[in-house]
C-alpha cells in the first residue's frame, strides 16, 4: 500500500536511527583503535612492530565483536583488556537500548511500505486502475485480477485501503482532498484503463475529468444516472458510460420476454 500523505514522524524517526547507529558505529570504530594502540604499546614480546599491530588488530576485532578468540596477554595486557571489556559491555547496552525498538513502530512500517510501493509503481505498465472499493469497486477489481488483469485500486479511506490489500491488489492511499496527488501516483501513463466506481456522481466526474486531463488516450470506464450525466461524463472524457438502469430494464425484458415466449 501507498501513503500519498505518509506520516512524516517515520521519516523523522528513520533519520534518527541512522544518526543513532552511525554515532555506535564511530564508538566502536574508536575502541577498536583504542584497544589495538593499547594492546601494542603494552606488547612486551620480542616480534616485529608489524606482528605486534596485527596481533593487537585481531584482539582489538575479537573484542569488539564479541568472539573472543585472543592471543595470549601479558599482566599490563590483561589488565588493559578488562577495561576494554568493560568498555565494550557499556557501548552495547548503548546501542540496545538507543537503537531497539526504534524501527518497529507504524509510522516506520508506512515509511518502508511506502518505499517498497514507490519501486513497484515505477515500473507499472498495461495496469488497470480501479477508483474505489465499495461493493461495485470491489467486484470490478476481483473480477479484472480473476481475468489476469494487474489492478492498481485507488481509494480515500482507510477500512477500504486494507480491504483492497486483503484482496491481494496493490494500493494508492489518499483523503480526497489530495485525490490528485493519488492520480497522479496511479501511472495513468502507462495504464490500460481506468474504472470509476464512487457512489459519488459529481466525485466521479471530477476523477474523469482530470484522469482525462492527464492522459487524454486512457480509457475511462464510468457509471452514470441517467442521459444527462452520461453527456456530462463523456463530455469530462469517459470513454464509456454505465447507466445501470438501463442494464437492469434490459435484462428484466429480456427475462420477460424469454418466459412470454415460451408461455403457451
Amino acid at each position: 500500500m501507498y501513503r500519498v500523505a505518509e506520516p512524516r514522524l517515520g521519516v523523522v524517526r528513520i533519520r534518527e536511527w541512522r544518526r543513532r547507529a552511525h554515532h555506535t558505529i564511530g564508538l566502536l570504530v574508536l575502541l577498536l583503535v583504542v584497544a589495538t594502540t593499547g594492546l601494542v604499546v603494552l606488547d612486551r614480546s620480542p616480534a616485529s612492530f608489524f606482528d605486534k599491530v596485527f596481533t593487537g588488530l585481531w584482539d582489538g576485532v575479537n573484542l569488539v565483536t564479541t568472539v573472543g578468540d585472543f592471543s595470549e596477554f601479558n599482566q599490563f595486557q590483561k589488565v588493559f583488556m578488562l577495561l576494554a571489556m568493560f568498555a565494550t559491555l557499556v557501548i552495547g547496552g548503548f546501542a540496545v537500548s538507543r537503537l531497539t525498538g526504534m524501527l518497529s513502530g507504524d509510522d516506520v512500517m508506512a515509511y518502508r511500505e511506502n518505499r517498497i510501493m514507490e519501486r513497484k509503481l515505477d515500473h507499472l505498465a498495461r495496469h488497470v486502475v480501479v477508483v474505489g472499493f465499495h461493493t461495485l469497486g470491489e467486484l470490478v477489481a476481483n473480477r479484472l485480477s480473476a481475468a489476469g488483469q494487474t489492478v492498481l485500486v485507488l481509494v480515500g479511506d482507510q477500512d477500504q485501503a486494507n480491504r483492497a490489500a486483503d484482496c491481494g491488489h496493490m494500493v494508492v492511499l489518499g483523503s480526497p482532498d489530495v485525490f490528485d496527488d493519488v492520480l497522479r501516483h496511479a501511472r495513468l501513463d502507462t495504464a490500460r484503463a481506468l474504472v470509476v466506481t464512487t457512489p459519488d456522481s459529481n466525485n466521479n466526474l471530477a476523477i474523469t475529468l482530470l484522469a482525462h486531463t492527464l492522459n487524454a488516450t486512457l480509457a475511462i470506464v464510468v457509471p452514470g444516472e441517467n442521459p444527462l450525466r452520461k453527456g456530462l461524463l463523456e463530455s469530462a472524457g469517459a470513454s464509456a458510460v454505465i447507466i445501470a438502469d438501463d442494464i437492469v430494464a434490459d435484462a428484466l425484458v429480456g427475462k420477460l420476454t424469454t418466459q412470454l415466449e415460451t408461455t403457451p
